[in-house]
């Protein structure tokens, strides 16, 4: 019978429409989970014109998805990525070189501030000559403090980019294996919503590790490749990143297809292009800058006296030792005694002409990376500035990156995302639906027993 078939058809619609709403439901905080729902269609009447149908049918799941809205959502995360590598280490160099007990602008001072207190009283004082070698080692090991924390820094990067590598080569070979389930499972015509939702979070974690480009391939299929051209996914084959040599020797290349690329770090966006990128813009110039510093602090100084007395009467010898690329780059020279200050311009004890100069190279200037020809006195100050500046930008760059992030991330969930009140109304009405064949099939039985019994 036509009534029963069609009610039959619709039974089986409604129960397949349930089970998506079903799968919709318990997937509500699934993260990455796409919503389905099944695709109704009447099914036409024969070709005798006397029929007004056959039923319905399911003609396929619908997976609501919106490419563009996915490549908004990639490219955001390539961009959060890449700034919220770099804030955090702005923000401890911001707190070093900027705190009082740490920062190499007060230690100059004082170190000048102490040449000063021998200058106002008396040269040959052996006090305030012990204060001025004291001053001289806390300065030292201030330049010594700061390179360690440049130093440790490097590490931290050059171990954050070798970890974000392993990851990253993690997430392109799944990419690349779920290629290939996919493409299988859409030659037999086989559900695939969930191995797409898999690879859809593999890419979204890949995309904030470095930017990358995806395009869509027939049967399913996406590639994926660097923003700087070179493929890391085509088809069901992946490539691999390597991170090769250690702390500030760091390089990467890309392997595909058994030919090698050679990339640079700070153009692949992301968190490995953040972090290469405040390496080489702003942690090395730092450890440069600093190093400028000690180097001509302690040249301007050893000369000065080298030109001087001490209080023996001997000719002066350099108080700083400076040695570039040593993790205590400056040090006070071993052995080095108060009365080794030469302050006397010409041999006499009390002569304080040299030590007077030694005051005055505070208003020198020295030329630092990064800044050029500044004052001696201004120098740490401007580096701290120069620092300040680039960590606020960072910090403006990031929240902007976060914003569209974030509302990538609610446009994607407006079309791909579960809502649960919408589900509510579709469990409700796919019941009713279900419900309401069932009733026509019970009356589709009671006329053929009400036939059946008049044909006697």
């Amino acid at each position: 019978m036509t009534i029963m078939s069609n009610a039959l058809s619709g039974a089986l619609a409604s129960q397949l429409a349930l089970s998506a709403t079903s799968q919709n439901i318990a997937n509500l905080q699934t993260k990455g989970y796409t919503r389905q729902a099944a695709l109704l269609s009447a099914v036409g009447a024969d070709a005798s014109g006397k029929a007004v149908g056959n039923g319905v049918q399911v003609s396929s799941l619908l997976r609501f998805s919106d490419g563009y809205k996915s490549q908004q959502m990639w490219r955001a995360a390539a961009e959060t990525g890449q700034y919220s590598q770099t804030q955090p280490y702005l923000t401890q160099l911001e707190r070093v070189m900027g705190d009082d007990t740490a920062s190499l602008s007060v230690a100059v001072d004082q170190f000048f501030s102490s040449l000063n207190a021998v200058a106002g009283d008396n040269a040959t004082s052996t006090p305030l000559r012990q204060q001025v070698l004291t001053a001289a080692g806390l300065l030292s090991q201030r330049v010594n403090s700061l390179n360690n924390v440049y130093n440790a820094q490097q590490q931290s990067v050059s171990q954050q980019r070798s970890a974000i590598v392993d990851s990253a080569n993690s997430n392109i070979t799944k990419i690349a294996a779920l290629n290939a389930r996919i493409t299988q499972a859409n030659a037999v015509g086989a559900p695939a919503s969930s191995l797409i939702d898999a690879r859809d979070l593999a890419i979204d974690e890949l995309a904030g590790q470095m930017a990358v480009e995806v395009s869509e391939q027939p049967g399913g299929v996406r590639d994926i490749s660097l923003k700087t051209g070179q493929a890391l996914v085509i088809g069901n084959v992946a490539g691999k990143l390597n991170a090769v040599g250690g702390v500030g020797a760091q390089s990467f290349t890309l392997t595909f297809a058994a030919t090698t690329f050679g990339l640079d770090a700070a153009k692949l966006g992301g968190q490995l292009g953040g972090l290469s990128t405040y390496e080489r813009d702003t942690l090395r110039p730092m450890q440069q800058g600093t190093a400028d510093i000690a180097r001509q602090l302690s040249e301007k100084i050893n000369t000065q006296l080298g030109v001087g007395y001490a209080m023996d009467g001997t000719a002066g010898k350099p108080l700083f030792v400076y040695t570039p690329g040593a993790t205590n780059m400056l040090n006070v020279a071993a052995g080095f005694t108060p009365t080794d200050l030469a302050f006397a311009a010409d041999g006499n004890q009390g002569d304080s002409g040299n030590l007077l100069k030694l005051v005055g190279i505070n208003g020198q200037t020295v030329n630092v990376t990064g800044l050029g020809n500044v004052l001696l006195s201004d120098a740490d100050t401007q580096l701290v500035g120069k620092l300040g500046v680039l960590s606020q930008q960072n910090q403006a760059a990031l929240a902007t990156a976060q914003t569209m992030r974030t509302h990538a991330v609610d446009d994607w969930l407006a079309t791909s995302g579960v809502n649960q009140d919408e589900e509510a109304v579709n469990l409700v009405e796919y019941q009713n639906m279900y419900q309401a064949n069932m009733k026509v099939m019970s009356v589709a039985n009671s006329l053929f027993d009400a036939t059946l019994a008049m044909m006697g």
